[in-house]
């Protein structure tokens, strides 16, 4: 069966919520924020990720920001993931949101961009109904995945933290993707989105590329900034050359582990730290569910396997706060 015209295109109305529904969530507060964007089914990052967790000096929060299931079309590795992860706090992702959809007009809720080309729109379409028939084998975890918000906001130290899988306004939205970070026109939309949500840092991750950007709030250098983090992909290698996944890290203490890049705002640190799963393990458990020339296999097993054409510098190209 395809798609209905438009799937994995359109951004449905119900992933809407606008930057003042934000300001509105309830406010929960952690030392450390872990933000868990894109896991994508990967079993062998989210053991990493525990891991990395149990090393901390005080247990991190973890918050799972949507797409923590993509690939995950076995039963077992189903159950295995989302069983975990919804013991954590979790928000939807497009993946999420669309599995106990009863049409699918949405397909795979990803609201691509017209850069992306329609092969790519067509095999995550089929990728989602494939999880979709998975999903529907355990209605108790859809059941669980249906309660969840949207949004989530957390308070580390004194740093406004509002988590979500799009952008300020919608569950599928792209304006936190790097190319829209770095759109000078972008700023006005910035600045409200920030004073309309009341935070100081945007924790994202839709898009699938890494970016840590800051932007200051008005005209003057001298008022206080803001930040959005974009963590990529917790489950796929996220910089040519490296297959080591990508987590958010929000926290009054700098990170004891690796990181990427490391700022401060104001009190806070925010890191984005790599996940070094093991890469070989994972690949074959990716091809036992997505062999060769399956729609899975042509669309990701290149990034799985060596990488996107992408840099640690294009991540973050303007460190200093």
């Amino acid at each position: 069966m395809s798609a209905a015209p438009g799937a994995g295109r359109v951004c449905p109305l119900r992933y809407r919520y606008g930057a003042a529904a934000i300001a509105q969530a309830p406010e929960r507060e952690t030392p450390t924020l872990y933000v868990i964007g894109g896991l994508y089914g990967n079993l062998q990052a989210l053991d990493t990720i525990e891991a990395m967790a149990a090393a901390e000096r005080v247990a991190p929060r973890l918050c799972f920001n949507g797409d923590f299931n993509w690939f995950n079309v076995a039963d077992g590795n189903f159950e295995q993931v989302n069983q975990r992860v919804l013991a954590h706090d979790a928000i939807l992702g497009n993946v999420e949101a669309e599995l106990d959809s009863p049409a699918d007009d949405a397909g795979c809720g990803c609201a691509y961009p017209d850069a992306v080309d329609s092969g790519t729109v067509e095999r995550s379409n089929q990728i989602h109904r494939r999880l979709k028939a998975t999903a529907l084998q355990h209605p108790g975890i859809l059941q669980r995945i249906a309660t969840l918000p949207m949004v989530a906001r957390y308070r580390v130290g004194p740093c406004r933290v509002a988590v979500v899988h799009g952008d300020a306004e919608s569950l599928a939205g792209w304006r936190f993707d790097v190319n829209a970070l770095d759109d000078v026109d972008a700023l006005p939309w910035l600045r409200s989105a920030f004073m309309e949500a009341d935070v100081d840092l945007f924790a994202s991750t839709h898009t699938c590329l890494p970016a840590l950007r800051h932007f200051a709030l008005t005209p003057s250098t001298e008022n206080p900034v803001g930040c959005v983090v974009n963590n990529g992909a917790a489950g796929m290698p996220n910089f040519s050359g490296d297959r080591s996944g990508l987590i958010t890290r929000v926290a009054t203490t700098p990170s004891p582990h690796a990181t990427v890049c490391e700022v401060q705002l104001g009190a806070a640190y925010v890191a984005l730290l790599p996940v070094r799963f093991d890469a070989e393990r994972w690949q074959a458990e990716f091809l036992a569910q997505w062999p060769a020339r399956s729609p899975a296999w042509i669309s990701y097993y290149p990034r799985i396997a060596h990488g996107p054409n992408y840099s640690p510098a294009r991540a973050a190209k303007n460190e200093d706060l």
